[in-house]
C-alpha cells in the first residue's frame, strides 16, 4: 500500500478545543449584479398562501385500558383519649374527665373557646344558610341542550374465550346492579373450552362481578324478579330452565329438567303478574311457549304451540325469537317469530284455534325486538331485518311508523321508560341509535359508536338515564343519555297520542281503500271468467255450430245471388242504350 499524503501534527494539538475569538468585520468576496442576466430572467407565477400562526388541535375520545382498583374500608374511632386509656371503659374516662376538669389550665381554656363558639353561634343564628334568595323569580327556560351520550364503564368477560353478551337486566331496586348472560351463539363454532358462568356486575365496580351465576349449559336470557330483587330465572342453550336465588350461592335453586324443556335455545324468558311472583313463561325457536313456576320446575304448568294453522301442529310450529307481556294485559301477550310473523295470542282461551289470536307480517327477517309502548300499550315496537317499526293493535297489515333501511343489520331495541316518543336500537356495526319520532322521523335523533365488534343485546334503566349494551366480543358497556333525552318533555303524552292516532286513521284509509280495490278487480276477475266459460259453453254444442255454419252458408249465396242479378241489370241498360 502505498502511502499518498501524510499530515503531521503534534500529538498535543489532537482533540484540542476550538478557539474562537472577536475580530472585525472582513469582505471576502464581492459579486456585483450583471444587467445581461436580468434579461433572461423569468417572473414566476404569483400565488397567495394564508399562514396561521398557531397550532393545530384536535379532540378525540377514547377508552382507556382498564384500571383495577380495590375497595378498602376504614373504622373511624373515638379519639382524643391517650393510649393507656380505653374510650370504652366508662370508669376510666370519668376518672380521666375528672382529672383534666381540676387543672387551673382548663378554666382558662374553656374561657377562650367560649368567646370563640358564641360569635359562630351568633354568626348561625343571624345567616339562614339555606335561604332561597330568587324563590319569587320565574323561572326561565334554558336552551335545550344537544342529543349527546357518554361512557361510564365497559364490563368485560372475565374469561379468555370471548363469548357474547345475550341478554341483559337490571336489578329491580335502584338499577345498581347489572345482571349479563354470556353464550355462544355462532353457527358451528366450537364451545367445548369455553366457560359456562354468567355474571352480575356493580356498576361502580368494572373490575370484578360482584356475584357468578353457574348454569349446567350457557345462559341465552336471564331476568330479575320484580317482585323479589335476590331471584333471577335464565333460559340456557340446552332449553332448560333455572332458577337462582343470590342469598343461596352461584349454584341454581331449581332446573327443569331436559325432557320437559324446550328442543332448542330459549331465547326469550319474563315474569308474569301473579300474586305468589313465582310465575314465569318462556319461549324458543322450537315453537313453543312454556309457563312455570319457579318453585316447582319439574314440568311445566302450559303449553302452546305456535302453529300458524291453529291447529296445534309442532311439526309446522314457527320459532319464537322474541316475547313481550305487559301487565296491564294479564291474559294478552305477543310473541316474535323466525318468518318476521308477531303473533298475538290470548292465554286463557280454550282451544288452539282461539289462542292465536292475530298475526302481523312486516319483516323479511327474525324479529329481534318486541316491546310495547310503557305509555301506549296498544303499540308496539319491533326490530328484525334492517328497520324498526311501529305497529298498532288495531292494524294487521301494515305498520303505522317504520325507519328508513339501514346500512346494517338491526339486533335489539327498547322504549324509553320515560318519554314516550324516545326508543334505542343498536346494530351490527356497533352503533347505538337513539330516535325520538317527535323531533324527527327520517333519521336518528343521536348515533353513537360504541364499539368495533357488533352489539347483541340492549336494557335500559327504569330512571331512563342509563343504557347498557353487550357486544359480541363479551364486553358490556354502560352509558349515560343526556337530560334532553331522559327527561319527559312538556305535552309529550298528548302529542304522542294525538301522533298514533293520526297515523292509526291514516293507514286504516289506506287499508280500506286497498280492500276495496281488490273486491273491484276481484269481481272483474269472476265476470270475465264467467263469460270466458259461456263462450266456451257455446263452442263446444254441436247443433250451435251447425246452425251457425248453415246460416253463414245460406247469407254468403243470397249475397252473391243478389250480386249477380245486379250485373246482368247493369249490362242490359247498357246495351239498349248503345245506337
Amino acid at each position: 500500500m502505498e502511502i499518498v499524503h501524510v499530515y503531521t501534527k503534534l500529538r498535543s494539538e489532537f482533540g484540542r478545543q476550538c478557539r474562537f475569538s472577536d475580530r472585525p468585520a472582513e469582505l471576502l468576496l464581492d459579486v456585483p449584479p450583471d444587467p445581461n442576466l436580468a434579461l433572461q430572467f423569468i417572473q414566476r407565477t404569483h400565488r397567495d398562501q394564508a399562514v396561521q400562526a398557531c397550532r393545530d388541535m384536535s379532540e378525540h375520545q377514547v377508552n382507556t385500558e382498564r384500571f383495577e382498583s380495590e375497595s378498602c374500608g376504614i373504622n373511624h374511632v373515638e379519639g382524643g383519649w391517650p393510649k393507656d386509656i380505653n374510650p370504652d371503659e366508662m370508669e376510666q374516662t370519668i376518672r380521666f374527665r375528672k382529672k383534666v376538669e381540676k387543672d387551673e389550665s382548663y378554666g382558662n381554656s374553656l374561657l377562650q373557646l367560649g368567646g370563640v363558639m358564641d360569635y359562630c353561634i351568633r354568626q348561625n343564628n343571624s345567616l339562614d344558610i339555606y335561604e332561597d334568595g330568587f324563590e319569587d323569580e320565574d323561572e326561565v327556560d334554558e336552551s335545550p341542550e344537544p342529543p349527546s351520550a357518554k361512557t361510564i364503564n365497559v364490563f368485560r368477560d372475565p374469561n379468555e374465550g370471548r363469548r357474547t353478551v345475550t341478554g341483559l337486566s337490571w336489578h329491580p331496586d335502584g338499577g345498581r346492579k347489572l345482571a349479563a348472560a354470556y353464550s355462544c351463539l355462532e353457527f358451528q363454532r366450537s364451545c367445548g373450552d369455553v366457560s359456562l358462568d354468567s355474571y352480575i356486575w356493580d356498576v361502580e365496580n368494572p373490575n370484578r362481578p360482584e356475584a357468578t351465576l353457574k348454569p349446567a349449559s350457557p345462559l341465552v336470557c336471564l331476568d330479575y324478579n320484580p317482585k323479589d330483587s335476590h331471584t333471577l330465572v335464565g333460559g340456557s342453550y340446552s332449553g332448560q330452565i333455572a332458577y337462582w336465588d343470590t342469598r343461596r350461592g352461584s349454584q341454581p335453586v331449581e332446573v327443569s329438567s331436559v325432557e320437559q324443556s324446550h328442543r332448542d335455545p330459549v331465547y326469550k324468558i319474563i315474569w308474569l303478574q301473579s300474586k305468589t311472583g313465582t310465575d314465569a313463561f318462556s319461549a324458543s325457536t322450537d315453537g313453543q311457549v312454556l309457563w312455570w313456576d319457579v318453585r316447582k320446575l319439574s314440568e311445566p304448568t302450559e303449553r302452546l304451540v305456535l302453529d300458524p294453522g291453529r291447529e296445534g301442529n309442532l311439526d309446522r310450529a314457527l320459532g319464537a325469537i322474541s316475547l313481550e307481556f305487559e301487565a296491564t294485559m294479564p291474559t294478552k301477550f305477543l310473541v316474535g317469530t323466525e318468518t318476521g310473523l308477531v303473533l298475538s295470542c290470548n292465554r286463557k282461551a280454550k282451544t288452539p284455534a282461539e289462542k292465536v289470536v292475530c298475526t302481523y307480517d312486516g319483516h323479511l327477517g327474525p324479529v329481534y325486538a318486541l316491546q310495547r309502548n310503557p305509555f301506549f300499550p296498544k303499540n308496539f315496537l319491533t326490530v328484525g331485518d334492517w328497520t324498526a317499526r311501529i305497529w298498532s293493535e288495531d292494524i294487521k297489515e301494515s305498520s303505522i311508523m317504520w325507519t328508513r333501511y339501514q346500512m346494517s343489520y338491526l339486533t335489539d331495541a327498547c322504549w324509553s321508560p320515560v318519554r314516550p316518543s324516545v326508543f334505542f336500537t343498536v346494530k351490527m356495526d356497533g352503533v347505538l341509535d337513539v330516535w325520538d319520532v317527535l323531533f324527527k322521523q327520517s333519521d336518528a335523533t343521536l348515533s353513537l359508536k360504541v364499539c368495533d365488534a357488533a352489539l347483541y343485546s340492549l336494557r335500559i334503566q327504569d330512571n331512563g338515564r342509563l343504557v347498557a349494551c353487550g357486544s359480541q366480543q363479551g364486553d358490556a358497556t354502560l352509558l349515560e343519555i343526556c337530560g334532553g333525552l331522559s327527561t319527559l318533555q312538556k305535552n309529550e303524552k298528548s302529542l304522542m297520542a294525538a301522533m298514533f292516532e293520526r297515523e292509526t286513521k291514516r293507514e286504516k284509509i289506506l287499508e280500506a281503500r286497498q280492500r276495496e280495490i281488490r273486491l273491484k278487480e276481484r269481481s272483474r276477475s269472476e265476470q270475465s271468467r264467467e263469460e270466458e266459460a259461456g263462450r266456451e259453453e257455446g263452442e263446444d254444442d254441436p247443433q250451435q255450430l251447425i246452425a251457425s255454419a248453415e246460416s253463414d252458408f245460406h247469407s254468403l249465396v243470397e249475397a252473391e245471388l243478389k250480386k249477380r242479378e245486379k250485373d246482368v241489370c247493369e249490362e242490359k241498360d247498357a246495351a239498349e242504350s248503345s245506337p
